[in-house]
């Protein structure tokens, strides 16, 4: 029998700790969600490894390493709303459930998230919220939000995403450029974003978030 405890453990002291991520929020989340119990049936062995898991339809789980560093460069406070874009099977909501006061986990699939919706229940993150759409459109009824994270590649983020997020905001996504990608956090004031850059890092570019997406009428 397969000791995912021990797997949880090793992720975070192979995988997170050695990026300099250290804030014990980030750490005790990382430790306390069942990483397994949020990824496909058939790959539940695999939860643990180091880089994406792939859930099909340009579709991945980030990295345990990129998901812990965009989480300690957006520094999300027990008070704070969070809306978490492409949130797939529930996983990276769950995780942020343990340092926001609440969060919308945003899922475009319905299948996934139907399925996120149960992981997340039997998890008890009862401070999340599952809502099924568009990614590219956001969740506005729920919002603004106070961060907003994007699960997976952007080259451009479109206008009504930057619109839920409140005045003095942040938002923390990886911007790609070909096969290279960087992830950058987004600070939005007098209703206008600047980014800075975090760190390298890769994923698919999701639908609705490439730039040809912008011409589309």
């Amino acid at each position: 029998m397969t000791d995912f405890s021990a797997r949880r453990t090793m992720m975070v002291d192979t995988q997170v700790r050695p990026s300099d991520v250290t804030k014990f929020p980030i750490i005790d989340a990382m430790l306390s969600v069942k990483r397994e119990d949020f990824v496909p049936a058939a790959q539940r062995e695999a939860a643990y490894m180091d880089g994406n898991l792939d859930l099909g339809g340009n579709r991945v789980v980030l990295e345990p390493r990129t998901l812990a560093k965009l989480l300690d460069a957006l520094s999300i406070d027990g008070d704070e709303l969070v809306l978490d874009i492409g949130a797939g099977l529930g996983y990276s909501a769950a995780v942020i459930a343990h340092m926001a006061q609440a969060v919308v986990a945003l899922e475009e699939d319905d299948a996934m998230a139907s399925e996120a919706q149960e992981a997340l229940m039997a998890a008890g993150a009862d401070n999340v919220i599952t809502h099924s759409g568009e990614l590219a459109a956001g969740a506005a009824e729920h919002g603004p939000y106070d961060v907003i994270v994007i699960q997976g590649g952007v080259d451009h983020v479109p206008q009504a995403i930057i619109d839920q997020l409140k005045d003095g905001g942040r938002m923390g996504c990886v911007f790609m450029d070909g096969a290279l990608g960087e992830v950058r956090i987004g600070y939005k004031s007098d209703g206008r974003m600047s980014w800075r850059r975090a760190f390298n890092a890769g994923a698919p570019v999701l639908d609705g978030f490439k730039r040809h997406d912008q011409f589309q009428l």
